[in-house]
């Protein structure tokens, strides 16, 4: 393996593949310093002030003047506002359709189909979240052995749905987050608990929203119940009717454009762009054209890289509703007094990504190259398949809550720092960047995407075999997440607007 690597012709650095002292003669150039695995080093003399490509696209300007050979880091290379000329449509590229694919899942009466059969304690509020914990543990293995077809009883807890306005952003947020997992193809039942005076009013929802109560899905608030241990004791009784009810539920060869995948990527590092997030871009390819659907977001995190996904976008409008995603979060980040580039976090920074420019272009690699289908609100209804697109926030508990709640119901996260992340009710599939990391953390690491700087496989093949696994962990295979039994407090609403 070469000691650097550059990720395209026009770029101004190359990538360090290991740990290089300083004086390290490579590709022509003399290191003028300690480089970092997956750290830059600058293969020409750059003026202070101008930009600086790695592949092939600007990710930040010199803060000071860059010689051959220089480390290029956070010392010298800062982060300016993106220009936003944009085009639309300029990059379709037609898929290939293919068909055939199958795993094994759960279709359910409104016709969508999940990949696991979970019953839900969703809260309305904090002030309900105790009831609901206390609720699902009263259901372990020991209660469940009778219900092998269960997999689980699982309260979705949170911070927020009080303190907060009646109407707005956050509210709006909130109630399509219940909605979602109301309605969530992974879950064959369904029970709300709320308190009776938050803001976050469960009957407006059902009203909102069209739902109506059955048997696999009743609500009740710990004030009309007459307190908190009552409304334990009733709710564990509900959840008891509905267990045999969940149990009828068995797997039925599906098609795998029943798939709704969310695409994640955490704990970053300079490799992420290399290895994990092509192949996952192309395993969603191969997955968009088998008439499934990939949901990318984090929009903080493509920042810098929107006008490569405008070109995919498949209308005008489509594009429009990106670019007002990337207007909305300037915004925001202004109000509130931050910037944009307050990604990468400092573990991305020690992984080698030095600015959110950079650190975006890695990031969208995992959309693939299929045209751009949809752009969508947090935790709004994903109705459009092939490549889509939901605003969230870059933290990845909250990103992957909107996701879930939009009708993803597989996740594939890719990493190169580490993550202990999982998710319920869609499992969490996990890739890592490097090798050293898949070593270092074989119970977390479902696959090992390194292979393709040690030379042993190219994006292609890493994207098949991420592809593969989403039909066998949608057919009821554990991730490594999931056999570890992650999930249960990674339901993190993304909470918007003032608390009051």
């Amino acid at each position: 393996m070469s000691l650097t690597i550059r990720l395209s012709p026009d770029d101004d650095v190359v990538v360090a593949t290991r740990a290089l002292e300083a004086g390290v003669e490579t590709d022509g150039l003399r290191t003028a310093a300690l480089i970092p695995s997956g750290h830059k080093i600058a293969t020409r003399a750059v003026a202070r002030g101008a930009p600086v490509r790695k592949f092939g696209q600007i990710i930040g300007y010199a803060s000071a003047y860059i010689a051959p050979g220089d480390h290029v880091h956070s010392h010298n290379l800062a982060f300016a506002a993106t220009d936003h000329s944009y085009e639309f449509g300029t990059d379709l590229r037609p898929v290939a359709p293919a068909e055939g694919d199958t795993f094994q899942g759960y279709r359910r009466a409104s016709g969508a189909v999940g990949t696991r059969n979970y019953i839900a304690v969703v809260t309305s509020v904090n002030c309900s979240a105790t009831a609901a914990r206390r609720i699902a543990d009263a259901f372990g293995p020991e209660e469940l052995a009778a219900y092998p077809n269960v997999d689980g009883v699982v309260a979705y807890v949170h911070g927020t749905g009080c303190g907060m306005a009646g109407d707005g952003d956050g509210f709006e947020a909130l109630q399509r987050v219940m909605w979602g997992y109301a309605r969530h193809p992974n879950h064959a039942a369904v029970l709300m608990v709320g308190l009776g005076c938050e803001m976050n009013q469960i009957d407006w929802l059902l009203e909102a929203y069209g739902l109506e109560q059955g048997p696999t899905f009743q609500v009740m608030n710990i004030q009309n119940v007459a307190g908190l241990r009552q409304t334990v004791e009733k709710g564990i009784e509900k959840i008891r009717t509905m267990l045999p009810i969940a149990n009828e539920a068995t797997r039925t060869p599906c098609p795998a454009s029943a798939l709704t995948v969310a695409l994640q990527c955490g704990g970053s590092d300079a490799w992420s762009g290399v290895t994990a997030n092509p192949a996952l871009g192309h395993a969603c390819d191969l997955l968009v054209a088998q008439g499934g659907t990939g949901v990318l977001a984090e929009t903080p995190e493509i920042y810098g890289a929107e006008h490569l996904l405008t070109r995919r976008a498949a209308s005008r409008a489509v594009g429009d509703r990106l670019v007002g995603l990337i207007e909305w979060w300037e915004d925001y980040t202004a109000r509130n007094k931050g910037s944009m580039d307050n990604n990468p976090s400092p573990g991305n920074k020690k992984g080698g990504l030095t600015t959110i420019l950079e650190k975006s272009l890695g990031a969208a690699a995992k959309g693939g190259t299929t045209p751009l289908t949809g752009v969508y609100k947090y935790a709004e209804p994903v109705r459009a398949k092939g490549f889509t697109f939901m605003d969230s926030p870059g933290y990845d508990p909250a990103s992957v809550t909107g996701q879930i709640a939009g009708g993803c119901n597989l996740v594939c996260f890719t990493t190169g720092r580490g993550s202990a992340f999982g998710s319920k009710p869609a499992p969490t599939i996990k890739v890592a960047t490097n090798s050293a990391l898949f070593r270092r953390m074989p119970e977390d690491m479902d696959i090992n995407a390194g292979d393709i700087l040690d030379g042993g496989a190219t994006v292609e093949s890493k994207g098949r075999e991420i592809y593969e696994m989403f039909l066998r962990v949608a057919s009821g295979e554990p991730s490594k997440s999931e056999a570890q039994g992650l999930g249960d407090y990674e339901f993190v609403p993304w909470q918007i607007g003032a608390v009051m």
